[in-house]
């Protein structure tokens, strides 16, 4: 019997291709998936993240180094302390020292990490001096936080102009002016037609539509995530670590390859919505 059981935990730890699955259910929110560490506090760090307060002895730690890079911008290396990165779990409930971090430049969130290192373009930066800031999330996106204030480090950043004629038409470190918002985003792929099925959401009003539920798939076909918000947001696709960038009302697409079998959540960074779960089978 002692045997069955841990045969059952462990099957529902993982997905159908023995990878982490996440905890929600469609349309529950992060905080409802989330476990019993720490105290869930009401208070929210500077974007609207609910503080999850740990005790000061053993508690997470980060700190923040930069470096300029040789060919462009720079490499940022976080130094954590009671923490490991568990990218696999993340949207699951909060596990002791483990989650992901998130980037911020002057207060703007640019990125979310999954590891101690990450390289920063110089095109992301604007010229003239900048405060980073990296802040420690559990899986469920709750902040990890001491004494109420958010586990967090900072770093001062300047970038110089660009220089007629140099690499790339900037100095190594410096920074040209940020890239034209309609220019494709990093994560998104090709049109909609090239894909095997598409899914289209919209986000009104802090509302999915339709109401979140499951997109089944074969391993290896594409799907097009054709998403519309009436707010600027990040799309995430967990298991995948895919990122999309959404405009305000601007439709916004994501292909991708479902290569991997199991249950993986389509959610967003800032609103913390589901908009859909894809089943690979």
């Amino acid at each position: 019997m002692l045997a069955l059981a841990l045969l059952l935990a462990g099957g529902a730890a993982t997905g159908c291709g023995g990878r982490a699955t996440t905890h929600h259910k469609p349309g529950t929110s992060h905080e409802q998936a989330s476990g019993s560490v720490g105290t869930l506090l009401t208070a929210t760090d500077a974007t609207g993240h609910r503080l999850r307060e740990v005790p000061a002895q053993g508690a997470p730690e980060v700190q923040l180094t930069v470096r300029p890079d040789s060919e462009d911008g720079w490499n940022l290396q976080l130094a954590v302390k009671n923490y490991r990165f568990t990218p696999d779990s993340t949207g699951g409930a909060a596990l002791p020292g483990a989650g992901h971090a998130h980037l911020e430049l002057d207060g703007r969130k640019l990125a979310r990490l999954y590891g101690p290192w990450f390289h920063l373009p110089a095109a992301q930066v604007p010229e003239g001096a900048h405060t980073l800031t990296v802040r420690l999330y559990a899986d469920d996106h709750t902040a990890w936080a001491v004494s109420g204030k958010p586990v967090e480090g900072t770093a001062q950043l300047t970038a110089t102009a660009a220089v007629p004629g140099g690499p790339d038409g900037h100095t190594h470190g410096g920074s040209p002016s940020p890239a034209p918002t309609s220019d494709p985003a990093p994560t998104s792929a090709p049109a909609p037609e090239q894909a095997d099925r598409t899914v289209t959401i919209t986000v009104r009003d802090g509302k999915v539509s339709p109401a979140p539920a499951r997109t089944e798939l074969r391993r290896g076909e594409r799907v097009a995530l054709r998403v519309t918000s009436d707010r600027a947001d990040t799309l995430h696709v967990h298991g995948y670590d895919k990122e999309l960038a959404l405009p305000a009302g601007q439709e916004a697409t994501l292909i991708l390859t479902a290569d991997r079998t199991g249950l993986f959540e389509v959610e967003t960074h800032e609103s913390n919505l589901v908009l859909t779960q894809l089943l690979v089978r």
